[in-house]
C-alpha cells in the first residue's frame, strides 16, 4: 500500500533564529519557501529567538504564525523567565535536548505524524517521524549524558519510526562521527550551534542526510548574529562588554537552513540543500 503513497516527505528546517531581526526574516522568508516546496514539516532552532539567547512566548508566537510547526533548542532553552512553562506545555511544540542528565523541564523529542496521501490527495496512511534534539559534550559546559547513548535508547524504544535530529554541537568531528555511527538508523541529522552554515551537506552511505552546522538566521555583517564590536572587546579583554548580546534589529539579515527529501518507502534521505539567502529587514 505504500506504493500509493507521494514520493518524498519534504521538510523544510531553518538554522538558529537570532533575535528580532531573524524572527522578522523568518516572517517575510519563510511563507515564501513554504510556496516553493510545500513541505510536509516546518522546524527551527528557537534557542537564541529573544535578543540572541532564550526563548520567550511572544517571540516563539512571533516566527509560529509564518508557520513553524515544531521548535529545537540547545543549551541556551533555560536563560529567559518562564522557560519551564514554555517548555512544559505540549503546545508549543518546543523540544530541548534530551541528553541533560539532570531532570530538566520538558522532553528531549517529539513524535510527529505526518499522513501519507495519494496524487489524488486521498489520505491513505501516517508515517511516524520523532523529532530529536542532542547536545554535543565537546567544549560544552553542561553536565551531560553522550548523545550516542541516548539516542541509541530512543531508536531501541521506537521500532520502525523515522529519526530526525537537531545536533546542537561545537565540535564538527563530534556532529561527524555522530552522524556516520547512526548512518542508516536515523533519516538526518542537521547541526546547529556555531551558527555558520558549511558547505558539506551529504546524504552518506546508508541513507541519512548530514550537514556539519546548517548556518543561521541573523544579522548579517555581524560574528554569530552579535555586534562585531562587543565580540572584539570579548576577545581583547577590555572589559567594555558584556556576556549580554548586542544584537542589531534591522539592516541585512542572512537566512539558512536546509530543505530534505525523504523517500516514504524507506525513510532514506534522497535529497539535502542548503538554503542560503540575504533578505533586507527594515527597523
Amino acid at each position: 500500500m505504500l506504493d500509493n503513497f507521494l514520493k518524498m516527505i519534504k521538510i523544510i528546517f531553518i538554522s538558529d533564529i537570532v533575535g528580532k531581526i531573524g524572527r522578522q526574516a523568518v516572517a517575510q522568508y519563510l511563507p515564501k519557501l513554504k510556496k516553493q516546496y510545500a513541505p510536509d514539516l516546518v522546524i527551527a532552532n528557537a534557542e537564541n529567538l529573544a535578543h540572541g539567547i532564550g526563548f520567550t512566548g511572544k517571540t516563539l508566537e512571533d516566527v509560529r504564525s509564518a508557520g513553524i510547526d515544531i521548535f529545537t533548542s540547545g543549551n541556551h532553552a533555560w536563560k529567559k523567565a518562564g522557560s519551564d512553562e514554555i517548555l512544559n506545555d505540549p503546545n508549543w511544540n518546543i523540544i530541548r535536548p534530551a541528553n541533560y542528565k539532570a531532570k530538566k523541564s520538558g522532553v528531549g523529542f517529539k513524535e510527529v505524524t505526518l499522513t501519507g496521501k495519494k496524487k489524488s490527495d486521498k489520505k491513505i496512511g501516517e508515517i511516524k517521524l520523532f523529532v530529536v534534539n542532542l547536545l554535543g559534550r565537546v567544549f560544552i559546559e553542561e553536565k551531560l549524558e553522550s548523545p550516542f547513548v541516548v539516542m541509541e535508547s530512543i531508536i531501541k524504544d521506537n521500532p520502525g519510526a523515522l529519526f530526525l535530529v537537531d545536533f546542537h554541537g561545537e565540535a564538527t568531528s563530534e556532529k561527524t562521527a555522530f552522524a556516520n555511527y547512526f548512518d542508516g538508523q536515523i533519516t538526518a541529522v542537521i547541526g546547529t550551534h556555531t551558527h555558520v552554515q558549511t558547505s558539506d551537506e551529504r546524504i552518506l552511505g546508508g541513507g541519512t542526510a548530514f550537514i556539519t552546522d546548517a548556518g543561521m538566521v541573523g544579522y548579517h555583517d555581524s560574528v554569530i548574529g552579535a555586534n562585531k564590536e562587543q565580540i572584539y572587546n570579548l576577545f581583547l579583554e577590555t572589559g567594555k562588554s558584556s556576556k549580554k548580546h548586542d544584537v542589531p534589529e534591522a539592516g541585512e539579515c542572512q537566512f539558512n537552513g536546509v530543505y530534505l527529501e525523504i523517500d516514504e518507502k524507506n525513510g532514506k534521505a534522497k535529497k539535502i540543500k542548503r538554503l542560503n539567502k540575504i533578505l533586507k529587514i527594515k527597523q
